[in-house]
Order: C-alpha cells, then sequence, then structure tokens
C-alpha cells in the first residue's frame, strides 16, 4: 500500500511538471514579439478637421484601466488582494462613464492607456471599439503593448490578455507608427509582461510643411528602475529629433514617474507602497518642456479600494501628464477630479494653440 501511495504521489507530480512545462513552451513559443518599427492601420475621421498655425487645441491622456480599476477596485501587484477587479456589467459601466466623461471635455486630441481588446481581465469587453463607437467620428489607430495567450499567476490567474494604448482625433492622421520600447524583462519573465512602446501619429499643419507630431505612451511600472531611464532616453531621442525638425510636438501619456519641476510635495510617499520614478526635466533640450498638474492626483494606489477609504491619508500620485515642443504655446494642464470613480487614474488635459 505504501509503493501504490508513493507510485500515486510520484506520478501527481510527474503530470503537473509535465503541464507546466507543456505551458511554458507553449507561452515561449507563442510569445508577443513585435518589431522595433511597425506601421499601424489608421481608422479617418469621415469629416475630419484641419489644424493650422494659430489653433487652439485641446488635448487629453487617460489611463483608464481596462475598464475595472474603478472606485472599488484593489490589485495584487500594488499591495491589494484582488486580481479580477469588475465584472461584465460594471467593466461596461465603467466605458460608459469615461466616455461621457470625455465627451464633456470635448477634445481634439485623446491618448488612452491599458485599452483592452480581448482580455480575461475586461470580461472580454472591446474597450478600442468601445470608445471609437463612443467618442463618434474621430481618427483612432491602436497599437498592442500587451499580448499573452495566458497569464498563469496569481491565483486565480490573470489568463488571456490582449491591450494597448490608443490614439482618437478630430483631425486626421498622415499616418501612425508603433516604436517598441526596451523591454527590461529576460526570459520567462518576459512571457508575462508588457512590450511597451511609443506610438506616433503624424497630423499635417495646414498651409506648412510641418505636422503635429502625436506621440502616445505607457512607460515602465514595476521594473527596478533601468526600463524606465532607457524608456525614457528613447522617448526623449525621438521627441529632440522630431523638435529639431521643426514640427509641432506634443507626447502624452502615463509615465510612471514625476517631473522634476512640478511640486509633488502633497503627496509623500508611504512606506511599503509602489513608488514612482522621476524625470529630470533638465535631462530634455531647451526646445522641449514638461508639463504637470501638481494641484491634483492623476494616480491613486491600488492597495486598497478607493470608495469607503480616507481620502485624507490615501496614497496618491502625479504621473500622467505631457512634453510639448517649444513652437506650441500652453495656456493650462488641468488633471480633472474625477474622483476615480471609474478607473485609478484622473484625466489630464492641457490647453494649447500652435505659434504661427
Amino acid at each position: 500500500m505504501k509503493r501504490s501511495i508513493i507510485k500515486g504521489f510520484l506520478g501527481t507530480i510527474f503530470v503537473v511538471v509535465a503541464l507546466f512545462v507543456a505551458l511554458l513552451v507553449t507561452l515561449s513559443v507563442t510569445e508577443y514579439k513585435p518589431k522595433a518599427v511597425e506601421k499601424l492601420k489608421v481608422k479617418q475621421a469621415r469629416e475630419a478637421k484641419t489644424v493650422a498655425p494659430g489653433d487652439k487645441i485641446t488635448i487629453l491622456t487617460w489611463n483608464i484601466g481596462y475598464g475595472a480599476l474603478d472606485e472599488s477596485a484593489d490589485f495584487f501587484l500594488d499591495g491589494g488582494k484582488k486580481v479580477k477587479t469588475a465584472d461584465k456589467e460594471q467593466t461596461k459601466t465603467n466605458m460608459d462613464g469615461i466616455v461621457s466623461r470625455i465627451k464633456e471635455i470635448k477634445p481634439d486630441l485623446c491618448f488612452f492607456q491599458e485599452a483592452d481588446v480581448e482580455s480575461h481581465r475586461s470580461n472580454y469587453v472591446n474597450e478600442q471599439a468601445w470608445l471609437a463607437r463612443g467618442l463618434g467620428d474621430v481618427s483612432h489607430s491602436f497599437a498592442t503593448n500587451y499580448k499573452a495567450l495566458y497569464i498563469p499567476y496569481p491565483f486565480p490567474p490573470i489568463g488571456p490578455v490582449h491591450a494597448g494604448i490608443m490614439t482618437t482625433s478630430t483631425f486626421s492622421f498622415k499616418e501612425a507608427v508603433r516604436y517598441a520600447l526596451p523591454c527590461p524583462y529576460s526570459w520567462p519573465e518576459s512571457l508575462g509582461n508588457l512590450k511597451r512602446c511609443i506610438m506616433v501619429n503624424r497630423i499635417p499643419v495646414e498651409g506648412t510643411n510641418k505636422e503635429l507630431v502625436a506621440v502616445n505612451l505607457h512607460l515602465e511600472a514595476y521594473d527596478s528602475g533601468e526600463g524606465k531611464i532607457k524608456q525614457t532616453q528613447m522617448l526623449r531621442e525621438l521627441l529632440q529629433t522630431e523638435a529639431k525638425a521643426g514640427n509641432y510636438v506634443i507626447a502624452g501619456g502615463d509615465f510612471n514617474q514625476t517631473f522634476s519641476n512640478v511640486d509633488v510635495s502633497a503627496y509623500p510617499q508611504k512606506k511599503g507602497l509602489w513608488a514612482p520614478g522621476r524625470i529630470e526635466s533638465d535631462s530634455f533640450s531647451e526646445g522641449l518642456s514638461l508639463y504637470m498638474d501638481g494641484k491634483t492626483p492623476s494616480c491613486r494606489s491600488l492597495d486598497q479600494p478607493y470608495k469607503g477609504a480616507d481620502p485624507a491619508t490615501f496614497q496618491y500620485y502625479v504621473i500622467d501628464g505631457f512634453i510639448v515642443s517649444s513652437n506650441i504655446k500652453v495656456k493650462a494642464v488641468k488633471t480633472k477630479d474625477f474622483g476615480f470613480k471609474y478607473t485609478d487614474h484622473n484625466p489630464v488635459v492641457l490647453k494649447a494653440v500652435l505659434k504661427k
């Protein structure tokens, strides 16, 4: 009987190991490996507006938290407990709320991060299509930055993921291109991590040979710091090249870092919680300026639900913002305080004028 028990135990271990190896091989073979540079599909607005020197424009950046990180959510990677944070109805409610708020703002250009296409975590709601449909007649493009057949951790597991960044506009896009950012993770960690990128959309500026270069980004979050540094360096080089060429440049997104020229002392870092990196503003050339709104947090911690918590003791961050070339006059940068009702980020809105 003892031999039978031992054989059964060893047989079970063998099956588990064999299944794990098979899963690892499958994930390795199907790992998302984007090219360094990829041209993306663009859906143009039917009645697109034009933009010219002297025009006022409104730009929004918003990490929508894949429609599932609303005020009731906490998340295991940030010290919380949950993996799946919303059911399908709640995800749809959050997406409806996000769209309605954007329509109130009426931006000319939107940068979205963490938009799911087909993921278990967001109940397979196609958020790319949801935004395009909800915002009406807009040009749009999408760049994948997270794609895995199955993510087997933690328990219950994250499961299948397909997500990315999305740019929409009332203007026409000349083109959209995906630039792969350096990935700080090696195999096997890379199998379940994002393959981050920059998406560059070019918009013709009427009456000139220049372009409005719209750059959507979502930089590294959970690395030890080297990934953020390398990704920021690549972003800086791209923006400086475009600015030197005389183009109008606006980069916006979730930097997962604070800007050194922005006072964030109102939101002290609490011990044991996720901490953002820091971008030194003087590391960018004089032709580029960095903007965040230090008066209102753009992100909140996911170590606990926001609903029912004490706002006075909560961990807040200022990590979403813009980098703008000197031929654009910035009139205002404002974080809209929506109380993290639909996502763990508040949108940041920039109002600017293209200089003549």
